[in-house]
This record gives C-alpha cells, sequence and structure tokens, in this order.
C-alpha cells in the first residue's frame, strides 16, 4: 500500500486544534481551537472526501485517534468520511492504549517501523494518516511516506503546536498536484525526494 499522510495546516504551518470545537485540543495553553472549520469551498470538501474513500486502511497516533473515534466513530455513520473511516481497518500506533473501542482497529506496539514497512508491502491501495502530527514527522524521518498532502488554510494562528519543529531533518519534496479554491484554500500534493540540495559558496 501507498503511505499518504494528510495534514491541515495554517499558514504559519500550525496543526493544532483544527477540527470543529474550540476546546478540541488545549494543550500548552493553546486558545484558538476550530479555526479550520468551515474553511474551504464545495470543490475542496469533495476533494477530501475523495481522499478519505481511496483509503484501504487508515493509521494514526493516540490523541488523533481518540478524536477521530469520538466523533466519526459514533455520531456520524452516515456521511461518505464516517463510511469509510468506518468500514476500513484502522491502526494507531501507541504504547498506551490497551482497549481500543472502535470496530476494526489494531493496536501497533512494539518495532512500529517494522510494522508500518509490513503493512505497506501489502498489495494495492493506500494507507492513510490524517493529523496525527507527531507520528507524521516520525514517518517522514524514518522514510515511510510516499506522498503527502498538505491543505493549507489562509490563517496565521501565532501559536500552538506545528507540523513541522523549528530544528529538525531536512527534506526535499517534488510537487505532484496544487490547487487552490475560491475561499483561499491550497492542496498541495508532495512526493519525499530526498535531502535537499543547497547552493555552494
Amino acid at each position: 500500500m501507498k503511505l499518504t499522510t494528510v495534514t491541515q495546516v495554517s499558514i504559519d504551518g500550525v496543526m493544532q486544534g483544527n477540527g470543529g470545537a474550540s476546546d478540541e485540543d488545549r494543550r500548552n495553553g493553546f486558545e484558538r481551537g476550530g479555526w479550520a472549520r468551515g474553511a474551504g469551498d464545495d470543490e475542496t470538501r469533495t476533494f477530501i472526501t475523495q481522499i478519505c474513500q481511496h483509503a484501504e486502511a487508515f493509521l494514526f497516533g493516540r490523541r488523533t485517534y481518540e478524536l477521530f473515534a469520538e466523533s466519526w466513530g459514533s455520531i456520524d455513520q452516515t456521511h461518505p468520511i464516517g463510511v469509510a473511516l468506518n468500514e476500513a481497518p484502522k491502526y494507531v500506533a501507541s504504547t498506551t492504549l490497551t482497549a481500543p473501542r472502535w470496530k476494526d482497529t489494531t493496536v501497533l506496539r512494539g518495532d512500529l517501523a517494522a510494522a508500518v514497512s509490513e503493512l505497506k508491502a501489502k498489495p494495492g491501495g493506500e494507507l492513510q494518516v490524517h493529523g496525527s502530527g507527531i507520528l507524521t514527522r516520525w514517518l517522514l524521518e524514518n522514510d515511510l511516506v510516499d506522498e503527502m498532502i498538505l491543505i493549507v488554510i489562509p490563517v496565521i494562528l501565532g501559536q500552538g503546536a506545528r507540523l513541522f519543529p523549528e530544528t529538525g531533518p531536512d527534506l526535499a519534496l517534488d510537487l505532484l498536484e496544487s490547487r487552490v479554491d475560491s475561499k483561499g484554500v491550497t492542496i498541495q500534493v508532495y512526493r519525499p525526494a530526498g535531502r535537499p540540495r543547497y547552493a555552494r559558496a
């Protein structure tokens, strides 16, 4: 399976608390939750729905898994995204989750690189990671990401956890697709391309 990460970020790279509730994620005093709610036009919402419908399986970090299980796993079983999430196998990377309550969930413990590589080795389909910033960074650092979709919301938040930290490994990206909607939301699809080349003096 191809491993694809899907992340909503602000212009300044924040991904924390982007969902529907303002109090979804208050870690470290974050007060600007729900900033992505209502962003994007109908074409963008259709694009996001179609992305989810392409998934053969989903992979989550623990925090994102619990947020998705609480919303998509219990209250909305008719929306196409809810249907896709509920019908597909779900995997969660966690050393603390012992009793997952969302059906068709497998907890990945131990050697995560080996477990993800084994999932990727399965034929066809797409293994998708939504949100899950810590997991996404780890997957990129371990060369396990095949494609990265960034949905960039035109807002500067000035606080909150960012997808990429201030310091970290460098990575070149090849742009596969780019679009902008009528509300200024941009979608960029990238393929990791090894380390960047830097100009010489």
